[in-house]
């Protein structure tokens, strides 16, 4: 039975097997498989039930495909063919196309997402819910996926879900290199002495932590006073010592020190935290209508608004440098799940005025709570120094606020997209000078 944390999205989208080929990271799921993969599992999953003709399916085939590629090790992403196979849609009561639903800790009970149809939304609401399944197994809280017992305290105290010894890998000299240095998933690996009393307190935390982290971190151990050679490969001068392994692709000095607790709960916060860092920067969305500010503004704790200087004033390379800072920025602060959007001047003029730009000239930014309906607008440099700074301010609660003028939201027209070109001048009329007779004042007297 998998174990681990994943998130399975299930959702109807197009032909699975047309769609979502053998070289996707999305799941194909079939009644003869859901049960087994999905219901039987202790992973997450988050499921979307499509058919093959709906054309807001077809939409979404390539964002359900990005984003299942972004949570691969992390969560898992799964789409099933409703026209296919007919019995699970009755069963989950699918009424529309598509349709996701997201399989947590409680697999009899399975949620429906609500939130942005893009990667970026479909990747928050996914690491939002690993981390609720990681935290709500620390609490003691049980599940009811395949065959879990879901009892209660036993001799572990605390509430701690006991850990599998088996979930936690067992690392040699011969095996490190093609299991941890040849993987694209995140590896912690603790090198132990079975001799170390510190090694011995650890080692429940370590399995617990395995079981809890499994799908989404691998956790290994390796003898070093046997296998000696990866211990003084990576400088072990001490036990237990933890390396961290980066997901992707990896040398021999990818290694990292782990820093945090030694508690199962310290080992996977630590790791979930990773697991988000690694998680790709969220888009500068262009606004072209009102569904962008409704996924990135209305569905987010808050967004962040700029509008940037004319094309004619800064080319496309001006531009795109622009969006580049603000996307690095967006990298920094991707785990608020904050939107991130962008206009240019005169496109979107009621959602100036709304938030007081304008005035001050462009580039000019304001971070917008919908939900309370204030902003704060930047007043210093709109430099990557200057939006930290404001954004850090803004993050913990200071700064001027005020009511977005005229309420939220604003009126939001539709606009073609840049694209991503020079801008170019309003071509000139000729003026066709025979019209004109230019002899006709000669011999005039001149005042």
């Amino acid at each position: 039975m998998e174990r681990g944390i994943a998130v399975l999205l299930v959702a109807c989208i197009g032909v699975a097997s047309a769609m979502y080929g053998p070289k996707s990271d999305v799941v194909t799921l079939t009644d003869a498989n859901f049960n087994d993969k999905v219901v039987g599992s202790d992973d997450v999953w988050m499921v979307e039930f499509y058919a093959p003709w709906c054309g807001h399916c077809k939409a979404l085939e390539p964002e359900w495909d990005k984003a299942a590629t972004a949570l691969k090790g992390v969560v898992k992403v799964g789409a099933i063919d409703c026209d296919t196979h007919k019995s699970l849609p009755g069963q989950y009561g699918v009424r529309g196309f598509p349709t996701i639903k997201i399989f947590g800790l409680n697999k009899k009970s399975p949620q429906d997402y609500q939130g942005a149809r893009t990667a970026q939304g479909i990747v928050d609401e996914a690491m939002k819910t690993a981390k609720k399944v990681v935290s709500d197994r620390l609490s003691g809280k049980g599940g009811s996926s395949g065959g879990s017992s879901g009892g209660g305290g036993g001799g572990n105290g605390g509430g701690k879900k006991p850990g599998n010894k088996a979930d936690v890998v067992e690392l040699t000299d011969a095996n490190f290199e093609e299991l941890v240095l040849n993987s694209k998933e995140h590896w912690l690996v603790e090198f132990f002495a079975p001799w170390c009393g510190h090694c011995k307190r650890l080692e429940p935390e370590w399995a617990s932590a395995a079981t809890e982290l499994k799908g989404k971190f691998n956790l290994g151990a390796l003898d070093a006073t046997e296998h000696t050679v990866m211990a003084g490969r990576y400088g072990v001068r001490g036990y237990p010592t933890i390396k961290y392994f980066p997901n992707g692709p990896k040398t021999q000095s990818s290694a990292e020190d782990y820093n945090g607790g030694r508690t199962a709960a310290d080992i996977i916060s630590w790791a979930s935290d990773k697991a988000a860092e690694s998680m790709p920067a969220p888009e500068v969305m262009e606004i072209i209508d009102e569904s962008v500010i409704k996924e990135q503004c209305d569905e987010r704790p808050l967004c962040v608004v700029s509008v940037l200087p004319d094309i004619l004033d800064t080319g496309a390379e001006g531009r795109n440098k622009y969006l580049d800072m603000l996307k690095d920025i967006g990298d920094q602060y991707k785990k608020k799940s904050w939107g991130w959007v962008w206009t240019a001047p005169g496109f979107q003029n009621a959602l100036e005025e709304s938030l007081g730009m304008g005035g001050f000239g462009y580039p000019a930014m304001a971070v917008v709570n919908s939900r309370k309906g204030k902003f704060s607008i930047l007043k210093g440099s709109f430099s990557s120094d200057g939006i930290r700074e404001h954004l850090r301010a803004v993050g913990v609660g200071r700064g001027s606020t005020e009511p977005v003028r005229g309420g939220w939201p604003p009126k939001v027209v539709k606009a073609e997209p840049w694209d991503g070109k020079d801008g170019q001048l309003p071509e000139e009329e000729d003026i066709d000078l025979s019209d004109f007779d230019m002899d006709e004042d000669e011999g005039k007297d001149e005042l």
